[in-house]
């Protein structure tokens, strides 16, 4: 009877053993496949957004994939500006580039002096100019993910 007992409880244990050797190879598995994804994942470079001509506005940096620029207080990049309106323009990254919109705005965007009719690409150190106020744009190098080691 002992003996039965004790086979039961030795094929337990290998079960518990096999059980865990294959919980902990899924575990190492699935962390080597998220590490994978996130590398392959692609990174949106930031862009600042400078006013040029007028004095109380502050350059803002963004890494969000779609910037609003308006007159608003709901818009990502706020202009107090008569010229601008509420709801401008659309930065959007896609396609591992910086496109900018026009929102169907009054008084036109403005691409390096080009009205906007469609979306275009936009390049580091190009000058956007909602209404009467103008834009320099700067696209930084995408931030490096970084590893962990195991």
């Amino acid at each position: 009877m002992i003996a039965i007992v004790f086979l039961i409880l030795r094929l337990v244990l290998v079960v518990l053993l096999y059980a865990f050797l294959l919980w902990a190879l899924y575990t190492l598995w699935n962390d080597l496949r998220m590490q994978t994804l996130a590398l392959q994942a692609p990174q949106i470079p930031p862009i600042t957004l400078e006013v040029t001509n007028l004095m109380d506005e502050q350059p803002a940096t963004f890494d969000l994939p779609e910037i609003l620029v308006g007159r608003s207080a709901s818009a990502n990049y706020t202009i107090r500006n008569e010229t601008v309106s509420s709801q401008h323009a659309r930065l959007s990254y896609h396609h591992h580039q910086w496109w900018v919109e026009d929102l169907k705005s009054t008084n036109g965007t403005f691409l390096n002096g080009e009205r906007v009719v469609s979306p275009t690409v936009v390049m580091n150190g190009d000058e956007l100019r909602c209404g009467q106020v103008n834009i320099r744009v700067t696209v930084h190098e995408p931030q490096k993910q970084q590893v962990r080691r195991i």
